[in-house]
C-alpha cells in the first residue's frame, strides 16, 4: 500500500531508463488506483504493469472488490494472487485463492502466485507439507501453465530483515519443480535485496525475485533489475 497515482507515474519514469538495457522481465504490481497512470508512463519501455489482488467473481454486490475485468480495462498485464498478507492478514484461503487464479486466467491476465511457509511450520519441519498444499489446492483443476508463475516467499523472511539462505531458497524451489515442472517459471521473494540478489538468482531453480521493500525507491530496484 504504496504510491500516489503521480507517485507511481513519477516512479516508473526514473525506473524505466535504468532497466532499458537489461535482460529480465520488469513487472511492477500497484495499487488498484496507480495502474492506468504507471501503464501510460510505462508505455515504449520494458516495464508491464500489474495488480496486487484481485476478487474472484466477474461483477456483483461485492462492494469495494475488483474484478480481472476491470485491471484488464485500466490497464493491468498480471495479477498477484495468494501473497502471504492476503492469507494471513486477510484470511484467504486456498479455495478462494484457486477461483482468483482461474477468474485471472480466463479473463486474459498472467498470474504470479504466492506460496510460503511461516516461521512455526519451518520449525516443525512442515515445510513441503504446506508448500505442497497450497500448490494443489490453489491450482486445483487448472491445467493451464504457460501464463502462471510461482513464487516462494518464505513468510519469516518478509519485511523481517530475514532472507533464506540460497541454499535453503534452492532445496525449497527444487521441491517445488518436482511438483511444477520445468515450463513453470519460479521466484524467490523474502527480504531480497541489491545486496543478496546475486546469491539467489545463481541458483538452478529460481528463475528471478519476487521484491518487496527494495522496491519502493526506482534506484534501489534498478540495482536488483541490472543484476538479474
Amino acid at each position: 500500500m504504496y504510491k500516489t497515482v503521480a507517485e507511481a507515474a513519477d516512479f516508473v519514469k526514473k525506473l524505466a531508463p535504468l532497466v532499458a538495457a537489461s535482460q529480465p522481465e520488469v513487472l511492477l504490481a500497484v495499487p488498484y488506483t496507480a495502474i492506468r497512470s504507471a501503464r501510460d508512463a510505462a508505455q515504449g519501455s520494458k516495464v508491464q504493469i500489474g495488480a496486487q489482488n484481485m476478487n474472484d467473481a466477474r461483477e456483483g454486490a461485492f462492494t469495494g472488490e475488483i474484478s480481472a475485468s476491470m485491471l484488464l480495462d485500466a490497464g493491468a498485464q498480471f495479477v498477484v494472487l495468494g501473497h502471504s498478507e492476503r492469507r494471513h492478514i486477510f484470511g484467504e484461503s486456498n479455495q478462494f485463492i484457486n477461483r482468483k487464479v482461474k477468474r485471472a486466467l480466463k479473463e486474459g491476465l498472467r498470474v504470479i502466485l504466492c506460496v510460503g511457509e511461516s516461521s512455526q511450520e519451518r520449525e516443525a519441519d512442515q515445510t513441503e507439507e504446506v508448500l505442497r498444499k497450497q500448490l494443489e489446492e490453489s491450482l486445483s483443476g487448472i491445467e493451464e501453465k504457460q501464463r502462471l508463475i510461482v513464487a516462494y516467499e518464505p513468510v519469516w523472511a518478509i519485511g523481517t530483515g530475514r532472507s533464506a539462505s540460497a541454499e535453503i531458497a534452492q532445496q525449497t524451489h527444487f521441491f517445488l519443480r518436482s511438483l511444477l515442472g520445468e515450463e513453470v517459471w519460479m521466484l524467490y521473494g523474502g527480504s531480497v535485496k541489491p545486496d543478496n540478489v546475486a546469491e539467489f538468482l545463481s541458483q538452478p531453480d529460481i528463475d528471478g525475485v519476487l521484491v518487496g521493500g527494495a522496491s519502493l525507491d526506482p534506484e534501489s530496484f534498478a540495482k536488483i533489475v541490472q543484476q538479474g
